[in-house]
């Protein structure tokens, strides 16, 4: 059997499309790769949230998957939304790397003044620390974000500390732990999308981690009962069952956070409904300010 894979172009897409592939090959599976461009990667100027928010990383390989044009495709799980099309399956979820957040920097942490990064999460998370940190737009590629840091464009840069680790790359800085400094849902995980064939699902599954399966999809479920994809700026972490999840303001002044075991994905969502309803005028407030329609 084999098996065409689409991907993203970057050097962190393709460090994992190889990952992917090699644990393929080792099962006997022959691979090949397609290079597909998405949103994400030609609009590069723009925060997320002005484009579209997730999607904009998926729906050309989504596309392309529909079309028969690739069997299936690898993403960095955070990446895709909460609402996907049908006729597609998540088939395997890589054993998770780590979920936590990265702040790149020269020098001294103390003279860490101006950080860049596009996330309203981490935006917020980085005020609430510290409200005179100055915040900075930084999009684009690992290799453009710290080649920013090192032209000193910004004191520091905020990065997923699971790409740094798929890359190879040792960089100085700081890792932020996850339940203080809570990561986007599903960070640190891979996923491979195919079309809903029963054999190609089939031998996907054999790359699935169940324990990451399941973590990654109780924090898919509190993220679906959010809302807020790139806009809003909320937190989901789930660790063998233990949950945490928050909702923060643009500005980081106010925060709505859950804490608690769940053991089902009915448990997972009951707690993103009450999280809803708690940072109801969080998430409202975010959309209103930054010009988004929340309806439906």
């Amino acid at each position: 059997m084999s098996i065409t894979i689409g991907t993203r172009g970057s050097k962190l897409a393709l460090a994992q499309t190889t990952t992917v592939c090699k644990k393929l090959e080792a099962l006997g599976i022959e691979t090949r790769t397609v290079v597909i461009s998405t949103q994400g990667d030609t609009t590069t100027q723009v925060p997320l949230h002005a484009i579209g928010g997730q999607g904009v990383f998926v729906r050309a390989l989504d596309d392309a998957i529909l079309a028969g044009e690739i069997d299936c495709a690898v993403h960095s799980m955070k990446d895709i939304p909460a609402y996907r099309p049908s006729g597609l399956f998540t088939s395997a979820i890589l054993k998770r790397d780590s979920p936590a957040d990265y702040l790149a920097h020269n020098g001294s942490l103390g003279s860490v003044r101006v950080i860049g990064t596009s996330s309203t999460r981490r935006k917020a998370q980085l005020l609430r620390h510290d409200p005179d940190i100055v915040i900075k737009d930084l999009r684009g590629n690992v290799d453009t974000r710290l080649r920013k840091l090192n032209d000193q464009e910004y004191d520091g840069i905020m990065l997923a500390e699971a790409g740094l680790t798929r890359l190879g790359l040792r960089v100085p800085g700081e890792r932020f732990p996850a339940e203080k400094f809570v990561p986007s849902p599903n960070q640190g995980t891979i996923a491979v999308v195919s079309r809903a064939d029963p054999s190609l699902m089939e031998v996907l599954s054999a790359l699935d981690h169940p324990q990451t399966r399941t973590d990654v999809m109780y924090e898919r479920a509190v993220m679906e009962k959010l809302g807020g994809g790139c806009f809003t700026p909320l937190g989901i972490y789930c660790r063998a069952g233990h949950l945490i999840a928050e909702v923060l303001s643009l500005d980081g002044t106010k925060t709505e956070r859950i804490e608690v075991d769940v053991t089902s994905i009915e448990e997972a969502r009951e707690q993103g409904l009450l999280l809803q309803a708690r940072a109801r005028e969080l998430i409202e407030a975010a959309y209103k300010q930054l010009g988004i329609s929340n309806e439906g």
